[in-house]
C-alpha cells in the first residue's frame, strides 16, 4: 500500500483466484480464447465443464483444460507458462508455427493477458520493465494485435504500491489501444473514451479510494455493484451485453468484426 493511501476499513479485495473466476465467468460460450502466461493461467480451473469455450495456448495447444491432479499430470504437457496442463476431449497440440498462425490469422475471439501497466486509452505494457536483464515479449504483441478482444488480469497496484492502471504507460508498449477491459483485485474496469469505468467493485470499495489508487481517469458506472465471492458464478447482464459474438465454426473472427 502506498503511504497516505489508507484503504477503507471495510474494503475486502478479491483474491486473485476470485478475479480469475470473474474472467472465466465472462468468456462467451462458443469462443476461442488464448490464455496468457502469469496470472491468466489461473482462469482454466474456473471454467465450468459444460461451458463451450475452447482455450488456446501459444506453445501449441487447442483445447487446454484445467490443471491436472498430481496422479494424472503428464510432465510433457505444459501450458505457455510452463505449468502442468491437461487436454480436454477433442483437444490437440501442434507446433509454435501453427499456434501463431491461429493468432496472426485472426482466429481468436479473446486473449487474456497479464500486464505491468494499462493506460486509460487501452495501451498495454507487459513485456519489459526497468531492471530486467532479459526482457521477453513472447507472443504478447501478436496476441494484442490478432485477438478480437483483449482483456487483462492483474493486481490493481504493484508491489511497491504504484498504480498499474495509469494515464500513460511508462514502460515500453506491447500494443497501443488494445485493451478493452481490466480485471483487478479491486474492480472490473471497462476502458471507454479515455477513462476506466468501474462496472463491478470489491465489497467495501469506495469511489474516492479507487481514484486514489488508479493513475488514470476513473468513472464509477451507474450500474456498478459490489460483488462478493459468489459473484463469480453468474455473468451480469450489464457486462454480458458488451461482448462481441464469438466466431462461428470455421469462420474467421476478422469477418465478424463489428
Amino acid at each position: 500500500m502506498t503511504p497516505g493511501r489508507r484503504p477503507p476499513w471495510q474494503l475486502q479485495p478479491w483474491t486473485i483466484d476470485e478475479v480469475a473466476a470473474h474472467v472465466a465467468r465472462d468468456l462467451p460460450p462458443g469462443s476461442y480464447v488464448n490464455i496468457g502466461i502469469g496470472l491468466p493461467t489461473l482462469v482454466p480451473r474456473h471454467i465450468p465443464a459444460d461451458r463451450d469455450v475452447v482455450l488456446h495456448s501459444e506453445n501449441g495447444i487447442l483445447g487446454l483444460g484445467p490443471p491436472p491432479s498430481p496422479d494424472a499430470a503428464d510432465p510433457e504437457l505444459i501450458d505457455a507458462g510452463k505449468n502442468l496442463a491437461s487436454l480436454v476431449p477433442g483437444g490437440s497440440y501442434f507446433s509454435h508455427a501453427e499456434a501463431f498462425a491461429m493468432i496472426r490469422g485472426g482466429h481468436l475471439d479473446v486473449a487474456v493477458l497479464g500486464a505491468f501497466e494499462v493506460s486509460h486509452d487501452g495501451d498495454l505494457a507487459n513485456w519489459s520493465m526497468p531492471g530486467e536483464k532479459l526482457p521477453a515479449v513472447g507472443g504478447a504483441m501478436d496476441l494484442a494485435a490478432g485477438a478480437r478482444r483483449v482483456v487483462v488480469l492483474t493486481r490493481h497496484v504493484a508491489r511497491n504500491g504504484a498504480p498499474k492502471l495509469v494515464a500513460r504507460c511508462s514502460y515500453p508498449l506491447t500494443a497501443a489501444r488494445a485493451v478493452s477491459r481490466v480485471y483487478t483485485d479491486l474492480a472490473t474496469m471497462e476502458i471507454a473514451d479515455g477513462r476506466f469505468v468501474a462496472v463491478e467493485s470489491a465489497p467495501g470499495l469506495e469511489p474516492g479510494y479507487l481514484r486514489q489508487v488508479t493513475g488514470g481517469k476513473v468513472e464509477w458506472a451507474d450500474h456498478n455493484r459490489p460483488l462478493g465471492p459468489q459473484g463469480g458464478q453468474v455473468m451480469s447482464q450489464a457486462r454480458a451485453t458488451n461482448w462481441p459474438s464469438p466466431a462461428a465454426g470455421q469462420q474467421s473472427a476478422k469477418s465478424l468484426a463489428p
